[in-house]
């Protein structure tokens, strides 16, 4: 007898796409300055985003653990930390 693991459902892994999207989606810069930031930091989400999907390639039976290791490694790379395009100064 093994002890497998059922596999993710379809929703399960809906909700693990749909923070990594989450992860990999960040508003368009306003200046060259914000670019930079922008790039930064999509690139250390990105980073966690690949180690959330090859966790879940590998243990697959525990989506709901990537999707909030995801969650919680992007709270600390907010988008806020840069200016987006259309805002103005005053609207910051």
């Amino acid at each position: 007898m093994t002890n497998q693991k059922p596999e993710p459902t379809a929703d399960e892994l809906r909700a693990l796409l749909a923070v990594v999207r989450d992860a990999l989606s960040l508003p368009h810069p306003a200046t060259f300055a914000d670019a930079e930031i922008r790039a930064r930091l999509l690139v250390t989400r990105a980073m966690y985003a690949e180690v959330v999907i090859d966790q879940a390639l590998a243990h697959g039976d525990d989506t709901q653990w990537a999707a909030d290791y995801l969650q919680a490694r992007i709270a600390d790379y907010p988008a806020n930390a840069y200016r987006h395009l259309g805002e103005t100064e005053t609207g910051r």
